[in-house]
């Protein structure tokens, strides 16, 4: 590396690190070469992303943080070992085990070829009679079998496993994404709320609420019409709640028919209003089966709201939101909770 590389690099350095404190954003090796990339600003998009984020939130949540590393800055080539990774380590383990007994069949086939070769040379010493002789390759040939066979076996496990890098390779995007979303409704998924929701929390300089979200009566959907037409209601329900989910304000679904949306630098006000806006839109959804011709058309959804306190924590922030939901659902359904 150049000396102008160098001071470039040490540079970028000095201003990321700092950055990352003032944000508390985790040292972890994707945060240092996400945030050095934003301190270089040779990628406009990126800044972009992540000045909006910043302003939104006071600061880039993990999530944010992971979608916008692998946009912007990963190597595709790095994206696909850690996604197959852990679907590597089982293959390997089976090739490892395979190589072990190959290379223990081919010094037991070594150790067999040296003996029937000494009995060769003895043989050509001592005369031995052409019976002796033809015993001694019949034995030959049946390890070179033996040996050829594990060998055949080898190669066919190594051919086996290179058919299922392939097909793991062809499935990389989708199994990326399936890391933070929801593959029926495209949302983020569950695991991805548990990220955001700790660090929205530890960010205690930042106001902050979270509503949950329930689809009423939805179990009557899926008895009542079956459960491709319930899916399509989550689907179109998510989507509905997701356009109207801007500025910073994110949409995981958490689990079943309940969605989560955490809205940064809101107060309980102004997530109530969000909240409120959405339970209209969502009153006026109509879903149709196109092969059976049959109608939703009474999708409501409780709402349950809360604003972060300072002393409060993940757990109790949740268990207060959900007893919003709750309050909303005992009142009659299709409702916003706290009142005010």
């Amino acid at each position: 590396m150049s000396n102008n590389l160098l001071q470039t690099a040490a540079a970028n350095l000095k201003k990321a690190v700092p950055l990352m404190l003032k944000y508390k954003i985790p040292t972890t090796p994707t945060n240092y070469a996400l945030w050095y990339t934003y301190v270089g600003e040779q990628t406009p998009e990126l800044n972009k992303a992540m000045d909006e984020a910043i302003e939104q939130n006071q600061t880039c949540s993990p999530v944010t943080s992971e979608l916008l590393y692998r946009q912007h800055v990963a190597d595709p080539v790095e994206l696909d070992v850690r996604s197959l990774r852990k679907s590597l380590d089982a293959m390997v383990i089976d090739l490892a085990q395979s190589v072990k007994d190959t290379n223990k069949d081919t010094q037991v086939f070594q150790e067999q070829i040296e003996k029937d070769f000494a009995k060769l040379s003895e043989i050509e010493d001592g005369g031995f009679s052409l019976d002796q002789i033809i015993a001694v390759v019949r034995n030959i040939v049946k390890e070179q079998g033996n040996i050829r066979s594990s060998t055949v076996s080898f190669t066919e496990q190594l051919l086996k496993a290179q058919a299922e890098i392939e097909s793991l390779k062809s499935k990389l995007a989708e199994s990326e994404k399936d890391v933070l979303f929801d593959s029926l409704t495209n949302v983020l998924n569950r695991r991805a709320f548990d990220d955001d929701i700790v660090a929205q929390v530890a960010n205690k300089e930042s106001q902050c609420s979270l509503i949950f979200a329930d689809i009423d009566h939805f179990k009557n959907f899926n008895d009542n019409f079956g459960h491709q037409l319930g899916d399509l209601v989550l689907k179109t329900v998510a989507k509905r709640i997701q356009e109207a989910c801007r500025d910073g304000n994110k949409l995981y679904r958490y689990g079943g028919e309940e969605f989560a949306i955490i809205c940064p630098n809101s107060n309980q006000r102004v997530a109530r209003h969000l909240a409120e806006g959405i339970r209209r839109a969502l009153e006026k959804l109509t879903v149709k089966d196109r092969r059976s011709d049959k109608v939703i058309d009474s999708i409501t959804a409780s709402f349950g709201v809360h604003q972060i306190t300072e002393k409060q924590g993940v757990a109790e922030l949740i268990e207060a939101a959900d007893k919003q939901l709750y309050e909303a659902k005992r009142l009659g359904r299709n409702r916003v909770m706290p009142i005010s």
